[in-house]
């Protein structure tokens, strides 16, 4: 665990610190092409581009900054019904698509509110679109109203969401082929978002492919599909994107979620339908392109699925739907049929290293032998009984039990009621091991500040009045904060531990956190008392020993509690592996550390070991002595070969 002191911490943040102030001092760099100079330290790309390693500021002269595209994922512009983006190089515009005209009679335009497109030749050209926008506004209410969607039981919630994915699917169709003539209409509010596009011409294009983009997310589908061979009339497709509807019908809704994965819907819920015949069935597979709600580099499975109608209501299904490829910001699916559709994500645990749960479960069971022994020594070694050794067995009492209930019980998952109370105490028991580190820390800083001012009497009476209410009461009160405001939130389904839901491991860290600030505030106090002590020093010899003494516990406190947790923050990049290694050796042996510091390298423990050592041996001696003297009764002869205590057995 944490200990009191981090100054390894400290000194990576001062040469980090350190580095950025010798940057500011350079001039500035040779930009690249599309680029220019910020106050003189750094380059960035112009507006319109973006560095091919995607860092806003950077100074390596080779970097590249590439024309951005505005009128693709993830920027997507939307630029209003019956019109395109074009993309240029360092820029974009909007244009109307053929048959249409700028209201404004400026041909290019920057969005939507900046001009409007209308039909060529009919003056009523907003018919369409007006009729479309009041169809989205009407369902926007639906989608909205809480209380119909969200209060409801699973399969009332279902039954309502497919009757409204049907109804908007239906009425935008209607409303597309009603008016042939507006052969691209897009239109959106605040939860929902539709383009739909009509085909007259009966794909006169062989290999005719069309995209559709909403909100971020975009369709392919071939012509072919679209107009299913009826050469009679227009047929329209419809691509409508769901801002809120994931929200309601979310992850609980799949079927083959597995227990241990925390599943959760990462993209906007998605429907495509054409008309006027409304076969979901495709020769071609349609193609869809969903951007993420969240990053999130854990999820290691990912799933593409369509919304299934069901007697009971409706579920999600993965028949028929493909993962074909993902990144950190969009996942790609085909599907072979028409719905609605969603990517779902499965944050799945980190894959546990065999190698490091075998050193943390041996580590840690030589850390319990070890802080027993210390706990042992502490109780009954008088010789050293006082403030600083209370505060050192209420520390090894804490790390013991949070330990060895580590080991037996951080597995348990089932049932959860127990895996909750483990979790509950294990929180528990290891925020008070971190608040004795503070008492450490706090009582090592008074008794440097002894060597100045003479009031020992005074540090050990404060000590001993706070210690206890402080050590173990201010831990209660978290815990019983955090159990009483969300009790569902200890153990998760594959560890007795918070969850890192609603930032609800914040009450473990925000704790510690803050321990180690302060107690980086007293190590410094310490070593800047220390120093001041060791200059001014004259040649007594206890007040020599003494400073040196607290000058080797601070270090040794910094090694051996903070060193630990400095190793666990410089887990990144390609040395990840090798500081997970050294974070989980020295940290799985911090019960040792305690007893080697402590105990074994203290002169006064060291004696008094030795002296029990020598009444062992004694009581020993004594107990084999009264054991021969019992088989050699009073009544009985020695045999030739007895030898009694002080006797040399003669030889001739």
């Amino acid at each position: 665990m944490q200990g009191p002191l981090l100054l390894p911490a400290l000194v990576f943040l001062l040469s980090l610190f350190g580095a950025v102030i010798q940057k500011t001092k350079a001039s500035c760099p040779q930009c690249p092409e599309n680029a220019s100079c910020v106050n003189n330290t750094y380059c960035t790309c112009d507006p319109g581009y973006a560095s091919g390693s995607g860092q806003k500021l950077f100074t390596f002269p080779l970097e590249i900054c590439k024309d951005i595209n505005e009128c693709q994922p993830p920027f997507s512009v939307y630029c209003g019904v019956n019109a395109a983006c074009q993309n240029v190089e360092g820029s974009f515009y909007c244009h109307c698509v053929p048959g249409y005209k700028p209201h404004s009679g400026v041909a290019q335009f920057k969005s939507s509110s900046e001009n409007t497109c209308q039909d060529a030749t009919s003056s009523e050209t907003t018919q369409g679109g007006k009729e479309l926008q009041r169809i989205v506004d009407d369902f926007e209410s639906l989608l909205t109203n809480q209380t119909l969607l969200r209060t409801g039981e699973r399969q009332e919630i279902s039954s309502r969401a497919t009757s409204i994915l049907q109804d908007v699917e239906s009425s935008v169709l209607e409303t597309a082929l009603k008016m042939p003539e507006q052969k691209i209409q897009k239109i959106q509010n605040s939860t929902m978002a539709v383009e739909t596009r009509v085909i007259t011409d009966n794909c006169s294009e062989e290999r005719q492919t069309f995209n559709l983009n909403v909100q971020m997310n975009s369709m392919d589908i071939h012509c072919r599909d679209v107009i299913q061979g009826d050469t009679q009339g227009p047929s329209a497709v419809a691509f409508i994107s769901y801002s809120s509807l994931g929200n309601i019908i979310n992850a609980t809704f799949f079927e083959e979620m597995d227990e241990k994965d925390r599943l959760y819907l990462n993209s906007q819920v998605v429907s495509a339908a054409i008309g006027p015949k409304r076969n979901v069935s495709l020769s071609t597979p349609v193609m869809l392109t969903f951007q993420h709600v969240k990053i999130n580099p854990r999820s290691k499975k990912v799933f593409c699925v369509y919304w299934e109608s069901t007697e009971q209501g409706g579920q999600w299904s993965r028949d028929g739907c493909f993962l074909i490829s993902m990144n950190k910001s969009h996942t790609m699916c085909n599907s072979t049929h028409l719905s609605s559709f969603a990517v779902l994500m499965a944050l799945t645990s980190q894959e546990e290293d065999p190698v490091l749960t075998i050193i943390t479960y041996v580590g840690l069971s030589l850390s319990l032998l070890c802080l027993l022994l210390a706990a042992l020594t502490f109780l009954l070694c008088k010789a050293i009984q006082n403030t600083s050794t209370s505060l050192h067995l209420q520390l090894s009492l804490c790390l013991f039990l949070a330990h060895l209930l580590f080991l037996v019980g951080i597995d348990q998952t089932e049932p959860k009621v127990l895996c909750a109370i483990i979790a509950g105490a294990l929180h528990y028991l290891y925020l008070a091991a971190f608040t004795w580190m503070l008492l450490e820390s706090l009582h090592l800083f008074l008794t440097a500040r002894n060597l100045t001012v003479v009031n020992y009497s005074s540090i050990n009476r404060l000590m001993k009045w706070v210690m206890f209410p402080v050590g173990y009461g201010i831990p209660a009160v978290i815990v019983a904060i955090s159990a009483a405001s969300r009790p569902h939130l200890y153990g998760t389904t594959d560890r007795c531990w918070l969850h890192l839901d609603q930032g609800f491991i914040w009450g473990f860290l925000g704790p510690v956190c803050a321990i180690f600030s302060v107690n980086l505030v007293f190590f410094l106090l310490v070593f800047w008392i220390l120093k001041r002590k060791l200059s001014s020093l004259n040649s007594e010899v206890s007040t020599i020993q003494n400073t040196r003494m607290l000058t080797f516990k601070a270090t040794a406190q910094l090694f051996i509690l903070g060193c630990t947790w400095c190793l666990g923050f410089l887990q990144v990049g390609p040395a990840a592996r090798v500081m997970a290694y050294l974070f989980t050796i020295i940290n799985s042996l911090q019960g040792f550390f305690i007893f080697l510091v402590y105990c074994l390298l203290s002169q006064q423990v060291q004696k008094q070991y030795r002296k029990w050592f020598r009444e062992m041996v004694k009581s020993r001696s004594e107990s084999e002595t009264h054991t021969l003297s019992s088989k050699v009764g009073p009544d009985s002869k020695p045999s030739e070969g007895d030898v009694f205590p002080g006797q040399v057995k003669k030889k001739y």
